[in-house]
């Protein structure tokens, strides 16, 4: 069974017909062809597939996308080419903490999210504001020194 589900993907108005019990996860990177969520656990525990939907930090694969009706979602490439973005890209670089890239996505997302509710968070802060992400490689001290960075480097936009 298919529906139409309206909602607003990266400031684009979408009107789609879709199954309403099929996965954010899936519509987003097979139908619409946007990589920067992933599929790590499937179960909402990696934070690999975050997105951002209505300001809230969220697990695109736990997700039926008829929830998303009238929402707007924020994907990495909604976020792409702006002076947020582009301070977050800067500061994970700095900071060295970036390393096989899986995890990075759902950081930078996790990261936006939490800068923009709070514009100067403490390490307890962050730890909390990432706590839904899993990283493998890099090690969360570089990715709180790049959360600190961002926030110190971007104080007066976010």
């Amino acid at each position: 069974m298919e529906v139409k589900i309206n909602f607003n993907l990266n400031n684009k108005d979408m009107s789609l017909k879709v199954n309403p019990l099929r996965r954010l996860l899936d519509l987003l990177r097979e139908d619409l062809k946007l990589t920067s969520p992933k599929e790590g656990c499937g179960q909402g525990e990696c934070g690999a597939c975050s997105v951002i939907i209505n300001g809230n930090l969220i697990n695109s694969c736990c997700v039926p996308v008829g929830n998303i009706e009238g929402a707007k979602v924020i994907t990495i490439e909604g976020l792409m080419g702006t002076k947020e973005f582009d301070i977050l890209k800067e500061s994970f670089d700095e900071a060295g903490a970036v390393q096989c890239g899986f995890c990075t996505p759902g950081m930078i997302m996790a990261s936006y999210a939490l800068l923009t509710k709070n514009k100067n968070p403490n390490e307890d802060k962050i730890r909390t504001g990432i706590s839904g992400n899993i990283c493998r490689c890099t090690g969360y001290d570089k990715i709180i020194e790049a959360v600190k960075m961002a926030a110190k480097k971007g104080e007066d936009i976010w």
